[in-house]
């Protein structure tokens, strides 16, 4: 086992992939915006360390190396130590069954990958390769739980394991790549894989070119889903428009008088799905925009029409102590004066025990209500909601 990637900035960065090869323009927008990731990108560090740490650690035999000032950490939790050591039992197990098929086989960790023969100047780190006889494992680590994240033909995964086929195939006779993404948080693990020889076509016909583009930020802006992520939508002028195009583009044509369904003036079922199908994507994007104008007023900037104002905020007790002895002084019983202790929210204990202590002591006594319904495109994985209501709508009972 060899390995150690450092975690640089790179223009054309992996990870942004999906956004810059089908916005070439987007990589160089986003650097005139600052990262704003922060506590969550710091936390996703640590984990990566720790997954690292282990791997490292189960290789040598001493797995508990070094895992003390990993825990020192204010953002530390046994969860997260947790999902770390479920990781490193995944990319054991492919390392273990490779082996069962070539003795040889061999695991790199947290290995620096080099892929400016496709994309100028990118680098990046690929979190785990295990090379076996013509075949190329290609591991990364999640610790998201926002959005599960799909390895098949994902663009990240695709440039990690075409770095690592550039790094290696002088070694090893890499037939087939296989790419795994392990995101434990939301119990996600996805798992894809193609011939070598087509990956590198991919990267030679689609990549380079595309690259090529988005260094020089050259090409058309153009939005879709992979602006969720990018630092510069709050400012994109393609997005915008896009944005405030959406909802009145479908209606193009419609008589202002054309009946809907509770008559004239009033939107048809397909008008109201339009708007349902652009919600959420606008609905974020205002949120940017509202958020990037405040903290530029913070730093001074004047919006012309706009000012800063104080925002409403919520009365507290200066001093918790001090008032109970004022009221008890008052002659109020202090049964009277206290809340009743709460048990922490589940989510905080769960974080505290870890899942499988949580389990083991409190599993029979959670439940889960059922959700209240909401709207999802029919593409969702979750059932289509039901209750007895909807069940026996309809039914006539004499």
């Amino acid at each position: 086992m060899t390995g150690g990637g450092e975690r640089k900035h790179a223009v054309l960065s992996p990870s942004a992939a999906s956004r810059w090869l089908a916005c070439t323009p987007s990589a160089r927008l986003e650097e005139r915006f600052p990262d704003t990731a922060g506590e969550y990108a710091k936390e996703g560090t640590l984990a990566h360390a720790f997954c690292e740490t282990l791997l490292r650690g189960m290789a040598m035999k001493e797995a508990g190396a070094g895992l003390e000032a990993l825990r020192a950490d204010a953002l530390y939790s046994p969860e997260m130590e947790e999902h770390a050591w479920d990781y490193a039992a995944y990319v054991w197990a492919k390392l273990q069954a490779a082996r069962a098929e070539t003795p040889d086989a061999r695991l790199y960790v947290e290995e620096r990958i080099d892929l400016s023969a496709y994309a100028p100047e990118c680098f990046g780190t690929a979190d785990a390769v295990v090379i076996a006889d013509g075949v190329m494992d290609v591991v990364d680590f999640k610790y998201g739980k926002g959005v599960a994240v799909d390895a098949r033909e994902n663009r990240q995964m695709m440039l990690y394991a075409l770095g690592a086929l550039e790094r290696f195939a002088w070694l090893y006779d890499i037939r087939r790549v296989r790419m795994s993404i392990f995101q434990p948080r939301i119990g996600n693990v996805s798992e894809w894989g193609m011939e070598a020889d087509d990956l590198r076509r991919w990267g030679g016909e689609e990549l380079r070119p595309r690259a090529a583009m988005a260094f020089r930020g050259e090409g058309d802006p153009e939005p879709g889903a992979w602006c969720r992520f990018c630092r510069a939508k709050a400012q994109c002028r393609a997005l915008a428009q896009r944005n405030m195009e959406a909802a009145r583009k479908d209606f193009a044509g419609v008589a202002p008088e054309a009946d809907g369904e509770g008559g004239p003036g009033l939107m048809t079922a397909e008008e109201t799905v339009a708007v349902l199908e652009e919600a959420a994507g606008i609905r974020a994007w205002l949120d940017s925009v509202e958020k990037y104008a405040l903290d530029e007023a913070l730093k001074g900037r004047k919006w012309p029409g706009w000012k800063l104002v104080e925002g409403r905020s919520v009365r507290k007790y200066t001093d918790e102590a001090k008032a109970a002895e004022a009221l008890v002084a008052g002659g109020i019983p202090e049964d009277q004066i206290w809340q009743p202790r709460q048990l922490k929210t589940i989510t905080a204990m769960e974080k505290m025990l870890t899942k499988k202590g949580f389990n083991a002591l409190l599993g029979g006594l959670v439940e889960k209500p059922k959700g209240k319904p909401a709207l999802a495109p029919e593409a969702d994985k979750r059932p289509e909601w039901s209750s007895a209501e909807a069940d026996f709508a309809g039914i006539k009972t004499e």
